[in-house]
C-alpha cells in the first residue's frame, strides 16, 4: 500500500471512530454536532476541495460535485428539521472514500504487473576504462562499444558476445522461466538477465534502438489506444451526468410545485431528500472506473505472459477473431533448415554446394544460412559479383565469372532453364543453374515446431473457425505441413504481395469474421498491417515485428496465439458484465429513489457497493495464467 493510500485508510478509521460516539444520544447536542462535523470533514475535505475547485474552473458536473451537493444537502435538511441524525451525510462520504481506496489498491495491483515489465529497463552499463569497470547510463553507450555484463546483471543493450558463455533469464520478456544458453558469436538482447558467466558484448545499436526501449515504448503507449467500449463510456458519462443533475433538480422542484397547485402541501423536504438520494445513486463511478480498469488489468496480465498488446482497442478486436492466418517458416515450423539431399546434378556435391553457398552468401534468409552451413567451409566473397535478388524467386550472381542462379521453379522458368521436378514431396527445393544449364537441385527440409499441433487444436477449442497457412514455399512442402497440423486451408508459392491479396480476399468474405495474421513481423509487415489484428511472434530483437504488429508475442510458441485470444475474450466478458450490472443496478435504484422507496443508504450501495463489486470483477482480468 502506498503512502497516499495509507493516509486515506487512516482518515477512514478516524472518521469511523468519531462517528461511533456521535451516535450516543446521552451526549449533549452540541458535542454530537461537533463529532459529526469532525467526522465529515476528516473524511470529506478533499472531495469538498475538488468540488469547489471544479466550480471555480467551470468543470462542475463530476463525482465530487455530486457527492458535495448530496451530503451538504442532507446536512441542510437535518438542520431544517432540527435533527441531530447526520449519519447518512457522513456515511455517503465515508463509503465513497472506502470505494475510492479499494479502486486505488486495485489499480495499483494491476499497474504492478505492468511495472514488473518496466523493470526490464537496465539501470547502467559497464564500460572498461584503464582496467577498471565504470558504470554509465545505457543511453550514453555508442553503437559498436564493448560492454561487460556480470552475473546477475541485466543486459543493457542489444549486441553480440565477444567473450564468455552464460545462461540468460528471458522470463521478463517471454514469460517463460527456461534459461537460454549463449556463447561467443550469439546475439543477446537488452532486458535479459545474465545468470552465470561474465560476458563481453559488442553493442549493435544505441539504447533508443534496443529491444527493451522498443518494448517499454509499446507498453507506455498502450493506454492511449482506447477500445470502442472505453470511448462509449467516456461519451456516455459526458451526457449522463448533466442529464441526471437536471433530473434531480426536476425531482426537487416539480412535484412540490404540482402538489401546491393542486392545493396540497408541497412537502419540499421529502422531495429534496429524494433528489439528493437520486444524485448519489446517479454517480457513474462503477462504469467510469471499472471499464478502463478491466482493460488495463487484461493488458497487464497478458504482458506477464510475454504477450504485449498495443492497446485496449486491439484487445477488443482480438476477442472477436474467428479466422487465424499463419505464415509457415519460423511460425508453425522451426525455421531451421538442413540440406537433406542433392538430386540430378552433373556437378560434384561439394562444388554444387559451394556455388549455392557463394551465390547466397549475402542473404540472411534461413535457407541461405542452411546452404552455407552445409558447405561448411570459409567463403571468399570476393569471388562473387553482380548479385541480383529476385523477390519470391531466388538469386543469381557471377561466381568466378560464371552465371549461377539458385531459386525456385519460378526463377528457372524466368531464366528459361529446363529443370527437373524433385522426386521427393517434402521439403523446400532449391534449383541450381550454371551458365544457363541446369545443375541439379538441393532438397532442404524444415521441421514443424513441437508445439504447433497443440496450438492449432487450442485455437479450434477456443472457437476459431478457420486456421489457414500462407507461405512462399512450394506446394508439396506446404501441403505436408497442412496435413500434419490439420489446417483448414493452405496457399503456397506466394510473394508478400500475394499474401496481402489472399488476406484481402478472406476479409471480403462475411463468414471470415475478424482475421488475425501471425508472422515474424519482418517479411510479413504488409500482411500484419492489413489484417484486423497483426500478431508478431518470436519478436525478441526484431524491431520490425514490434513496429508492424498490433500484438507482439515475445517468444516463438504459436500456442500463445490461442492464449492471447482467450485473455481478450475473458477481458471483454468481464467488461460487458460490469456494464450490464452497473447500469441495471443504477436504473433500479434511480427508480426506487425517485419513488421514495430507497433512501440514502440504498444510494450508498448503488454508488459505492456497485463500484466495489465492479472493480473486484475487473481485476479478475489480471489472472490469466491458466486461461
Amino acid at each position: 500500500m502506498t503512502k497516499k493510500q495509507k493516509k486515506v485508510l487512516y482518515r477512514i478509521l478516524i472518521s469511523a471512530l468519531l462517528l461511533i460516539p456521535a451516535n450516543l444520544t446521552v451526549l449533549p447536542g452540541p458535542v454530537r454536532i461537533l463529532l459529526y462535523g469532525a467526522s465529515y470533514l476528516v473524511i470529506g475535505y478533499d472531495i469538498l476541495k475538488k468540488a469547489f475547485k471544479g466550480i471555480k474552473n467551470r468543470r462542475v458536473l463530476d463525482e465530487s460535485f455530486l457527492m458535495t451537493v448530496a451530503t451538504l444537502g442532507a446536512i441542510a435538511l437535518a438542520a431544517l428539521e432540527r435533527s441531530l441524525e447526520l449519519n447518512e451525510a457522513v456515511a455517503v462520504m465515508l463509503f465513497y472514500q472506502i470505494g475510492e481506496l479499494f479502486q486505488s489498491v486495485a489499480v495499483g495491483k494491476s499497474r504492478g504487473s505492468i511495472s514488473a515489465l518496466m523493470d526490464i529497463r537496465p539501470d547502467y552499463a559497464n564500460i572498461e576504462e584503464n582496467g577498471a569497470l565504470v558504470r554509465v547510463d545505457p543511453e550514453e553507450v555508442e553503437p559498436g562499444s564493448e560492454i561487460l555484463v556480470q552475473p546477475g546483471e541485466k543486459i543493457p543493450l542489444d549486441g553480440v558476445i565477444l567473450e564468455g558463455t552464460s545462461s540468460l533469464n528471458t522470463s521478463s520478456l517471454t514469460g517463460e522461466s527456461l534459461p537460454r544458453d549463449v556463447t561467443v558469436g550469439d546475439g543477446v538482447i537488452s532486458g535479459c538477465v545474465n545468470m552465470t558467466g561474465l560476458l563481453r558484448v559488442k553493442t549493435t545499436g544505441s539504447f533508443e534502438e534496443s529491444t527493451v526501449s522498443k518494448i517499454l515504448e509499446l507498453v507506455e503507449n498502450a493506454s492511449s489506444h482506447k477500445s470502442r467500449s472505453e470511448n462509449f463510456i467516456s461519451r456516455f458519462a459526458r451526457i449522463y451526468t448533466p442529464v441526471v443533475c437536471g433530473g434531480a433538480l426536476g425531482l426537487a422542484l416539480l412535484p412540490p410545485i404540482v402538489r401546491m397547485l393542486m392545493g396540497m402541501p408541497g412537502d419540499w423536504s421529502v422531495w429534496i431528500y429524494r433528489a439528493l438520494t437520486f444524485l448519489v445513486i446517479s454517480c457513474p463511478c462503477a462504469l467510469v472506473i471499472s471499464i478502463p480498469l478491466g482493460f488495463f488489468a487484461g493488458l497487464g496480465g497478458a504482458s506477464r505472459e510475454g504477450i504485449l498488446i498495443k492497446g485496449s482497442n486491439y484487445l477488443e478486436t482480438l476477442s472477436q477473431v474467428h479466422t487465424v492466418v499463419f505464415d509457415k517458416t519460423g511460425t508453425l515450423t522451426q525455421g531451421v533448415f538442413e540440406v537433406r539431399d542433392i538430386h540430378r546434378s552433373p556437378l560434384e556435391r561439394e562444388q554444387l554446394l559451394e556455388y549455392a553457398a557463394l551465390v547466397e552468401s549475402a542473404s540472411s534468409h534461413p535457407i541461405s544460412k542452411s546452404l552455407r552451413e552445409a558447405h561448411g567451409k570459409r567463403l571468399d566473397r570476393s569471388r562473387v559479383a553482380e548479385v541480383t535478388e529476385i523477390g519470391g524467386g531466388g538469386v543469381h550472381a557471377k561466381v568466378d565469372g560464371k552465371t549461377v542462379a539458385a531459386g525456385n521453379t519460378r526463377l528457372m522458368e524466368q531464366l528459361g532453364v529446363a529443370y527437373h521436378e524433385c522426386p521427393e514431396d517434402t521439403g523446400t527445393v532449391v534449383h541450381m543453374a550454371v551458365d544457363g544449364d541446369y545443375a541439379g537441385h538441393i532438397l532442404i527440409s524444415d521441421c514443424v515446431k513441437p508445439t504447433s499441433q497443440a496450438a492449432v487444436e487450442a485455437l479450434k477449442r477456443c472457437g476459431v473457425k478457420n486456421v489457414v497457412m500462407l507461405t512462399g514455399d512450394q506446394e508439396t512442402a506446404a501441403e505436408q505441413v497442412r496435413r500434419e497440423l490439420k489446417l483448414d486451408a493452405c496457399h503456397s508459392g506466394l510473394l508478400p504481395a500475394d499474401k496481402v491479396t489472399w488476406v484481402d480476399q478472406m476479409l471480403s468474405d462475411p463468414d471470415t469474421g475478424k482475421l488475425a495474421f501471425v508472422g515474424d513481423g519482418v517479411n510479413d509487415a504488409p500482411v500484419l498491417a492489413r489484417a484486423d489484428v497483426g500478431i508478431a511472434m518470436g519478436a525478441m530483437g526484431s524491431d520490425a515485428a514490434i513496429e508492424a504488429a498490433d500484438v507482439v508475442l515475445m517468444d516463438d510458441d504459436p500456442g500463445k496465439v490461442a492464449k492471447a485470444i482467450r485473455i481478450a475474450r475473458k477481458c471483454m466478458r468481464i467488461v460487458r458484465e460490469n456494464i450490464v450490472f452497473a447500469l441495471a443496478v443504477k436504473l433500479l435504484c434511480l427508480i426506487l429513489g425517485a419513488l421514495g422507496l430507497a433512501g440514502m443508504w440504498a444510494a450508498i450501495f448503488a454508488d459505492v457497493g456497485v463500484m466495489v463489486l465492479a472493480v473486484l470483477n475487473a481485476i479478475r482480468a489480471m489472472y490469466v495464467k491458466n486461461v
